[in-house]
């Protein structure tokens, strides 16, 4: 499976979409099969999640699945007015899954089938933006617009302003602007902090520090504290945060705040898919690298759009701190042993599922495996997101 976010005007994810890639031969009943065996880490959150067949034709057997409540099933217009359409309406009827309708002109008529949709899906490559609000408002009564494959911020801005509730695709983890030549200072006091920690300093040194930046104090103590971070008690304070976790753990999120300290307008969306990669790249690496490196990995993976999120660029943000070189060497494309797990991360946000096949057997894992860590990061980062 690959995947995108959904995105509100506000640049926050609200959903999310899982493409399937299916192996050729395989069928519907496939699908549904390996859906089912993905139940006991299913993502639990009241955030719809989108499952899009891909290049598949999807038919009745996909049904056999008994999808979550927070699923929604992609189904093309023309599916339902196909071959199998009766098929297919009957199942629909019997089973009653959330079904997002995947708008086709030519296809209209599919709106007047006997299913109720909660979605109306439009493939933003297939519209202008005057046609997108257009159709919109002609829909509007038959459930809430969502735009699929948005490629620029641009796109976005303009399909949400035509009255669709939410956009999906990867057009914020672009730079949007010249980066600059160095950090501002909450950025730059948050890495003095870091550094701090990396080299184990006193904790007193590392509390002064703190003090600088109240925010920074209080959102690292709200990231310690959520849901994600699974405590059975109440952090109260930095000193007793080192006492309960050990600098290596609170290493981890304070490198998340470095990218809580970004100005960007898309700065949630990107927050959101740092911290998704990181917990991935941690889940992947699991009995293939050793221990002690879990936590290299998740920074990797938190790491990977700091450039984007600081406004500069990837060498310079890295200049600042002292990170063990194979996360630089990752960080910067020039191979090193994360890299492959980097790669597999980037890969799970693309369109091939040929490539994530590829690269996740590189690394000895099973489609189960890696699609199992993907559900397992979603999870982990609605559950972080604050």
């Amino acid at each position: 499976m690959s995947r995108q976010p959904l995105l509100n005007r506000q640049s926050r994810v609200i959903a999310s979409r899982l493409t399937l890639h299916l192996q050729q031969g395989a069928s519907m009943h496939d699908a549904a099969n390996t859906l089912s065996a993905l139940d006991d880490i299913w993502p639990r959150s009241q955030k719809p999640i989108f499952i899009s067949c891909g290049r598949a034709a999807c038919d009745a057997g996909l049904l056999d699945w008994s999808a979550p409540e927070n699923a929604a099933i992609e189904l093309a217009a023309a599916t339902l007015l196909g071959p199998n359409g009766p098929d297919l309406i009957g199942a629909l009827q019997t089973w009653q899954p959330t079904v997002c309708l995947v708008f086709d002109p030519k296809a209209a008529q599919a709106l007047a089938v006997d299913v109720p949709f909660r979605f109306i899906g439009f493939d933003a490559r297939h519209f202008t933006v005057g046609q997108l609000k257009l159709l919109a408002t002609r829909t509007k009564s038959y459930g809430m617009g969502i735009a699929f494959n948005i490629e620029t911020a641009e796109d976005f801005r303009a399909c949400v302003d035509t009255g669709i509730t939410a956009a999906a695709g990867w057009f914020f983890t672009k730079p949007s602007k010249v980066p600059a030549k160095t950090l501002n200072p909450a950025q730059t006091n948050i890495v003095r902090v870091l550094n701090l920690v990396r080299k184990n300093a006193d904790v007193q040194d590392i509390e002064a520090a703190l003090k600088h930046d109240v925010a920074m104090s209080y959102k690292l103590l709200r990231y310690i504290n959520s849901a994600g971070f699974g405590l059975s008690c109440e952090i109260q304070s930095f000193r007793h945060a080192v006492s309960m976790l050990g600098y290596d753990k609170l290493n981890r999120w304070l490198s998340l705040l470095l990218a809580t300290a970004s100005k960007d307008p898309m700065a949630p969306a990107l927050i959101y898919t740092a911290l998704l990669r990181a917990r991935l790249m941690e889940l992947l690496a699991v009995g293939l690298v050793d221990k002690s490196e879990y936590d290299n990995l998740f920074i990797t993976g938190a790491f990977s759009l700091l450039d984007t999120l600081l406004g500069v660029g990837m060498e310079q943000a890295l200049d600042a701190m002292r990170l063990p070189d194979p996360i630089c060497d990752a960080l910067l494309g020039n191979g090193g042993r994360y890299q492959p797990f980097l790669e597999l991360a980037l890969s799970s946000e693309g369109d091939s599922g040929e490539v994530i096949a590829e690269q996740a057997s590189m690394l000895g894992l099973t489609a189960d495996q890696f699609n199992r860590a993907q559900l397992q990061a979603l999870s982990f980062a609605e559950a972080m997101e604050l």
